[in-house]
């Protein structure tokens, strides 16, 4: 951790989009680094999708150098088989920065919600508003995919601030 800063990558797994938004931690403060998406065509096979969203993930990381990485959990899917790709490509999430010893943080959606609004069932949209106020931003973060990664980085980033104060507590 680089003169008091913090780099955080927020991820939002998906395995036709998975969602990526990087953040800096300055004097206490998130400050918008990158976002983007890692896109995969449906014409590939699962494994060819999966081993895309890892090499492009190796290529954020080594790219933006984060000191944690933070991935959003899966909560709840109505269809299975969509639910087992995006566990699929969570595993890939999650392996690949532990490859490279960065820490990997895990956050529900409530939990995400919880900490960007104040309230766990807040609807998408007021969490990327929110997104949007944190990092003094013109307009929302596009796509939502990117928005809602972005959002699992702030989740992290106060998370952090709570286990500071707890630490010192």
């Amino acid at each position: 951790m680089k003169n008091n800063s913090v780099k955080i990558l927020g991820l939002d797994p998906g395995t036709a989009i998975t969602g990526w938004g990087l953040i800096e931690e300055k004097k206490g403060e998130p400050v918008l680094k990158a976002y983007g998406c890692i896109e995969t065509p449906k014409t590939h096979s699962d494994v060819e999708r999966l081993r895309e969203i890892a090499r492009d993930l190796r290529h954020i990381l080594k790219t933006y150098q984060p000191d944690e990485v933070a991935v959003e959990d899966l909560f709840f899917f109505k269809n299975l088989k969509t639910a087992i790709k995006v566990a699929q490509a969570r595993g890939v999430l999650l392996l690949i920065p532990t490859e490279n010893r960065i820490p990997v943080f895990e956050y529900t959606p409530l939990q995400i919600k919880q900490a960007l609004t104040g309230y766990g069932r807040a609807e998408k949209k007021q969490v990327q508003i929110m997104v949007q106020n944190i990092l003094k931003l013109k307009k929302i973060p596009q796509p939502d995919d990117a928005a809602d990664a972005l959002a699992v980085a702030l989740c992290r980033q106060q998370s952090r601030k709570i286990e500071l104060l707890n630490d010192l507590g």
